[in-house]
């Protein structure tokens, strides 16, 4: 069965719509007015070797957070949904990943049961664009994800120094976890539970 989903989620803050495809090619389309975020959409679905569209507004006159954090929450649902019961998947996957001088590990199961463990401490300084993008909104997605998904993350930082750098290796460290976990090797539920 195709593992697919497109949801939307309409507040008086964001107009938010996803689709994703789990087994597609890493081809991508996200527009959210923030650049940067634009961005790391784009390396979560490439290196995750899923298709993923991401087409959202929200009131970035404000603030970003809102945005960040609320297709965050949207993104979490469409996998979630996309998996299904999860039959057959690794489930586990760990990895570490370097850009430049950062390296940052990414250690994920889709347990069924949201933790995040965020030890991803950059600069502080904002990245650069139209507008600037706060790094620390990065947490906020990746906890807004792991919520609505139901799986266990943990974002550690190794070494780096540069902003840019560090968000974007660990963006690619949890596209190329999931891209590990959500394989499918088997054909039972990978618990002894008989349920994630």
């Amino acid at each position: 069965m195709p593992r697919t989903a497109s949801k939307s989620r309409n507040t008086k803050e964001t107009e938010i719509s996803i689709s994703v495809d789990v087994d597609g090619t890493g081809q991508t389309s996200c527009e959210t007015g923030l650049p940067f975020f634009d961005h790391m959409l784009d390396q979560l679905g490439r290196h995750g070797g899923m298709d993923l569209t991401v087409q959202a507004q929200g009131d970035t006159e404000i603030d970003s957070h809102h945005t960040v954090e609320d297709t965050g929450i949207l993104l979490g649902e469409v996998l979630k949904e996309a998996l299904g019961n999860k039959a057959g998947v690794r489930r586990f996957a760990s990895v570490r990943v370097p850009l430049d001088e950062a390296v940052v590990e990414a250690v994920l199961d889709l347990s069924g049961r949201p933790y995040l463990h965020y030890e991803v401490d950059p600069p502080g300084v904002k990245i650069l664009g139209d507008p600037p993008f706060d790094p620390q909104l990065m947490e906020e997605f990746w906890r807004a994800l792991v919520t609505s998904a139901g799986m266990t993350l943990h974002l550690t930082l190794v070494r780096g120094k540069n902003t840019h750098h560090i968000i974007e290796a660990s963006t690619k460290a949890v596209a190329r976890a999931l891209r590990d976990a959500v394989r499918v090797e088997g054909v039972g539920v990978p618990s002894t539970k008989g349920v994630l």
